[in-house]
């Protein structure tokens, strides 16, 4: 009986994925509409023209936001133009030739060396070797956080103490005490102390994943509206869910976490390009959770803008493995849903009416 039972049961489950899958992909862009670090358009302006060997578009791009004081969008620039000069250095030399004190060439020309340093077996070495480059990325612009977000990327790398970090913590947070791309630098070097401390022995206390969240929580509590820095506690649940170790992370808080990135999430519309990687990141922690739904729900708000992180971790074709990981939430999700008649819209059970979520939902 238990045998037939359990028959019935995957029957019934088959079928429900069959009738209600297709259903589900309304709001979905198809497969080859998804783009995969799309660049905005502000930035992709500035990209197609250092594939010409041009560094004009860029400097402009960066000078005005460091003008402005868009340190959240001078970060991202920085960090896409650094990881397009690895392939294609030619136009940061003829920058760095032509504007050799220019602190937008030396902010680049630092994110890259520090990249390149984590890539190296040698890693820590390299790395030091670098340091200068960041100092005179700092000096270059005073006012500028993200020299210090690179500077905190470097001491991760370096293995640097934990006085250190204070202190460059310190000089970060006195230029922009709500910047994204600083809090989620100080996040990892507190998470990478959850692994392994310089200067460790069998009787050295190591960090927890449980300090991570309380690092994450205060800052999210303290954050301003609409910040991303409320999604920092989804990037502790990430390195937790991923890095594994240490003492137990209760599930209401991987839960609080997500929710509050959830509602973050919703602040912004659909299809944006500026919240998809913190939702891709979202979604990855939804998925680990068996949040089926709420996981569903934030692919349609990504629309057409996957992101390499955090699929990168886990996939060398992060694309790939988005696109796979869509139908497979759409697999869970449908074969949880009754069956009903073949035209029926599938409801939405977060929303409390049938068919496409309206925007008022979000």
């Amino acid at each position: 009986m238990a045998s037939t039972m359990a028959l019935l049961r995957a029957i019934l489950r088959t079928a429900r994925m069959a009738r209600n899958s297709p259903r589900l992909a309304v709001g979905l862009p198809a497969d080859d509409e998804v783009l995969l670090d799309a660049p905005d358009e502000h930035l992709a302006p500035a990209l197609v023209a250092a594939g010409r060997g041009e560094y004009e578009p860029a400097a402009e791009l960066l000078a005005g936001s460091r003008e402005a004081a868009e340190w959240e969008n001078r970060d991202r620039y920085t960090t896409r133009l650094a990881a397009f000069a690895r392939s294609r250095p030619e136009w940061l030399e003829e920058w760095r030739r032509d504007r050799p004190h220019d602190p937008d060439a030396l902010l680049v020309r630092a994110e890259l060396a520090v990249r390149r340093g984590w890539e190296s077996p040698a890693r820590a070495e390299l790395l030091r070797q670098v340091a200068p480059l960041i100092t005179a990325a700092a000096e270059g612009a005073p006012r500028d956080p993200v020299p210090w977000r690179i500077a905190l990327d470097h001491a991760r790398g370096t293995n640097a103490g934990h006085a250190e970090f204070e202190r460059l913590w310190g000089e970060a947070v006195r230029r922009s005490s709500h910047h994204y791309g600083c809090h989620v630098a100080a996040l990892q070097y507190l998470s990478a102390a959850c692994c392994a401390q310089r200067g460790d022995t069998p009787h050295t206390p190591r960090r927890s994943h449980r300090e991570c969240f309380d690092f994450a929580e205060t800052a999210a509590q303290d954050a301003l509206p609409g910040s991303l820095v409320q999604m920092l506690p989804v990037r502790a649940a990430f390195a937790y869910l991923t890095e594994g170790g240490g003492a137990a992370v209760g599930r209401e808080r991987l839960d609080a976490a997500a929710d509050r990135a959830i509602a973050l999430s919703n602040e912004y519309a659909a299809a944006d390009p500026w919240p998809a990687e913190v939702r891709n990141l979202l979604t990855y922690v939804l998925v680990r959770l068996q949040r089926w739904e709420d996981a569903l729900q934030q692919l349609r708000m990504i629309g057409p803008y996957a992101t390499s992180f955090p699929w990168d971790r886990i996939s060398d074709d992060p694309l790939g493995q988005f696109l796979e990981l869509r139908d497979g939430v759409r697999l869970e999700v449908a074969s949880g849903l009754p069956l009903g008649p073949p035209g029926e819209r599938p409801r939405d059970p977060r929303s409390g009416h049938d068919g496409r979520s309206r925007s008022g939902d979000h």
